[in-house]
This record gives C-alpha cells, sequence and structure tokens, in this order.
C-alpha cells in the first residue's frame, strides 16, 4: 500500500493523450478508445480523472492543435487538468499538490509515450510513495526504431513485462488490462 498517509483514494492518469503526441503512435485508435473506456469506468465508479497535458514551445506549443487533447476524450467539468513540460508529469507540475487535495495514493496510469512521460511518471510516483498501477493496453509511443529503438510494439510489451515485476518497500506497482480496471473488490 501506499506510503503517503491518510491518502487512500485512487485516481486515474491520462498522459498526454494529445493529437500532436498520439495521431502517428502505435495502435492509436485501439489505445485511446480503451483510455476512454477507462475514464468512463473512472468517473462511474466514483474515481477521480487526472489529465496531464505536455507543451513543448518548439514543437507543440500552448493552445496549438498538437496540444489539444485528441477528440475522442473530452475533459469533465471540475476534472484537474495538469500542465507539464517535462517528461515525469510530477516535474515542475501540480500533480502532487492535485492529487494530495484529493486525498490519492495510489495511481492507475494510461496515456502516452510509453518510453517517456509513462516510464518517468511512473517511476516519479513510485519514489514519490504512490502506488502505480499501469494499464497494459491503454498506452503507447510512436515508431523510433530508425533512431535504434525498438518497435513500439516491443516497447510496449517490455513496459508491461518489467512494471508487472516492478516492486518498492511499501508501495505496489503492476499491470492491469482496461477490462480490468476498476472493478470493485
Amino acid at each position: 500500500m501506499t506510503t503517503l498517509t491518510n491518502r487512500p483514494n485512487t485516481a486515474l492518469l491520462v498522459i498526454d493523450v494529445q493529437n500532436g503526441v498520439v495521431n502517428h503512435a502505435h495502435n492509436r485508435d485501439a489505445v485511446v478508445a480503451n483510455v476512454a473506456t477507462l475514464v468512463d469506468k473512472a468517473r462511474a465508479a466514483g474515481v477521480d480523472v487526472v489529465w496531464v497535458q505536455h507543451s513543448n514551445a518548439q514543437h507543440m506549443p500552448k493552445e496549438s492543435d498538437g496540444w489539444q487533447f485528441v477528440p475522442e476524450l473530452k475533459v469533465a467539468e471540475g476534472e484537474a487538468v495538469v500542465h507539464k513540460t517535462y517528461a515525469d508529469s510530477f516535474e515542475d507540475t501540480d500533480l502532487e499538490e492535485v492529487l494530495a487535495g484529493k486525498g490519492v495514493g495510489s495511481l492507475v496510469v494510461s496515456g502516452a509515450q510509453t518510453d517517456e512521460c509513462i516510464r518517468s511518471t511512473l517511476h516519479g510516483a513510485i519514489t514519490r510513495g504512490y502506488d502505480a498501477l499501469l494499464v497494459s493496453d491503454a498506452h503507447t509511443t510512436e515508431d523510433l526504431s530508425e533512431y535504434g529503438a525498438p518497435t513500439p510494439d516491443k516497447v510496449v510489451a517490455h513496459t508491461n513485462l518489467y512494471w508487472e515485476n516492478h516492486t518498492a518497500p511499501g508501495r505496489t506497482a503492476g499491470v492491469v488490462t482496461t477490462e480490468d480496471a476498476f472493478k470493485p473488490a
């Protein structure tokens, strides 16, 4: 269980599911559909949805088309949107304050890109005391194999494999599928 005191709640993090991030991502449509399902399931279960939105002055400036969340996903009134400029969603953002205000000590993580912002945020969460579950079929990345990276399917599979077996003192990690997320205990 989380090492954070008086933080019994869970939140769904939707990281960078933005036009400029996922338009050419591996299995884009299936992943976005799974994220939409997760959002619906979280809302129905009374779980907070926290949206993370990346910006970059050169490639994805605020208010640009690329900066916008994909049209299939809609932020509901009252849901927090955290703006970031670094891979780890906690770095130089108000994410910790948002989560503390909601009593959140456990995160369910979805979004993009697997090999950058997803991994960085998972590790950032665990090191800060959070439990962190990765939704195995609700994260993706672009193909960077021309630069020496594995193909996107292998990046996703490897991240699922190592996060499923990740541990830290007093905290839990692991993976869950979209289908199994937010099922009553």
